[in-house]
């Protein structure tokens, strides 16, 4: 009874510290038999047994395979117990909803993807979010969520789950989120910045490397995600990476944010989207002229697509885009030195190696030479899932990282053990109305 009233009020105890660092062994794979765990932590044969049974006692540990034997009896391995619980993942774009559910190791289980305008606001978009979720979890059974992770176009307070003035989404300024689907789904949930959620995805990727890393997407809007070895940088406000509204010099095109000659507004995808539309307008032609000319609507993924087609319109168009956001990603090599810079989104991926060429040439022309010592600069995969995934190690992060010994005796994880001291005011009425969450 002892043992287990420290567990669960999260006291931190020579037990408790010890029962963390094995469960956490195990499910990063840094030791998955007892002899190893008792190895890297340095504990005794006896305590090991003891501290993982009580990790099987809790739910968070179970015998696995044997491993290969290294010279006598095979020893079992250990495994976590990826499956106790579900992670549930909601990125939204400009212009999507994309949802998905995952294990608590990371694996998709199942997404779903509709078009969306988040100018819509955050009452209707977050209702049709979880009625797309909810149709997901109905063919998972009854396994329950252990958290939410909620990725959003635009700045975001991460410690308050708010949007911060998005330029992209009226209406959003100061809207908690988090609140509508903690309450829904009784988990914690976590916002952050989509481009955040791009970049530790790419972290996923080179999970021994805790690399210094830049993400740069290049969509609709423009922005960046930091990484400093192996952990996000936000900022004090959540604003570090919110490169889209840097000033250009010498250009004089109007922002969405109401202020003129921000990057966004000269090389954004919308922004090529307006070029592109006046250049038809003046007597353009092309390959892009005659998608359009048969009913297609001019997108930054149709830009992209023909400018690998060799459309001489597009290829202005991205090349022209590319020189300036690669002079804007000069600045930050000059001042974060990372060493890897991933460049993703509809223009930046879509466009292959025009956009990435002029972008190289920009860099290296413009940067420290010592920043540019083995800086690879190369482009995201693309899988449409990678916010997805982002989203899932953001909430992994934070239930085993950064929370876990608030609620690790409890079994699972819960709203008010992960955040005890959160806010008990209802969200803020959205454009389209009061939101009023449900409740299961």
């Amino acid at each position: 009874m002892a043992r287990q009233s420290a567990l669960r009020f999260g006291a931190k105890t020579d037990e408790m510290i010890s029962l963390l660092r094995i469960v956490n062994l195990v499910r990063l794979g840094e030791a998955t038999t007892r002899s190893q765990i008792g190895q890297v932590t340095g504990l005794g044969r006896g305590v090991v047994t003891q501290r993982v049974d009580q990790a099987m006692d809790l739910g968070y540990l179970e015998d696995g395979d044997l491993a290969n034997p290294t010279g006598g009896r095979a020893p079992r391995t250990l495994r976590f117990r990826g499956d106790q619980g579900l992670i549930i993942v909601c990125a939204l774009g400009a212009l999507h909803i994309h949802v998905g559910t995952f294990t608590l190791t990371g694996d998709v289980l199942d997404d779903a993807h509709c078009d969306w305008d988040i100018v819509r606001g955050p009452a209707e978009t977050l209702e049709t979010a979880m009625s797309m979720i909810d149709k997901l979890l109905a063919k998972a059974g009854d396994t329950p969520v252990w958290g939410v992770g909620i990725g959003v176009p635009g700045p975001v307070n991460f410690a308050t789950g708010s949007p911060v003035a998005p330029p992209m989404m009226p209406g959003w300024n100061g809207f908690d989120v988090r609140r509508p689907l903690e309450q829904h789904y009784d988990a914690p949930a976590w916002v952050d910045n989509d481009v955040n959620l791009l970049t530790l995805t790419e972290r996923a990727r080179r999970r021994d490397e805790h690399p210094d890393l830049i993400y740069i997407k290049v969509g609709s809007g423009i922005g960046a995600g930091l990484l400093s070895q192996g952990r996000i940088h936000r900022g004090a406000k959540g604003a570090a990476g919110d490169i889209g509204h840097e000033r250009v010099p010498d250009a004089d095109q109007v922002c969405r944010c109401g202020k003129v000659g921000c990057l966004e507004a000269v090389a954004g995808g919308w922004a090529l989207v307006r070029d592109a539309g006046a250049a038809i307008a003046a007597g353009a032609t092309g390959y892009l002229v005659q998608r359009t000319s048969a009913g297609e609507t001019m997108t930054p993924e149709l830009i992209s697509l023909a400018a690998e087609e060799g459309d001489a319109l597009a290829v202005s168009l991205v090349r022209k885009s590319a020189l300036v956001v690669g002079q804007a990603i000069a600045s930050l090599v000059n001042m974060f030195n990372p060493s890897v810079i991933v460049i993703g989104g509809a223009i930046a991926a879509g466009a292959g190696e025009i956009f990435l060429a002029e972008v190289r040439q920009r860099v290296y022309a413009r940067s420290n030479p010592l920043a540019t010592i083995d800086l690879s600069i190369v482009r995201s995969v693309g899988d449409i899932r990678e916010p997805l995934r982002g989203g899932a190690e953001i909430v992994r992060e934070q239930l085993f990282d950064a929370t876990f010994a608030r609620w690790f005796g409890l079994g699972r994880p819960t709203v008010d053990a992960v955040r005890p001291l959160r806010p008990q005011a209802p969200p803020r009425a959205g454009p389209t109305g009061t939101f009023e969450p449900r409740v299961n």
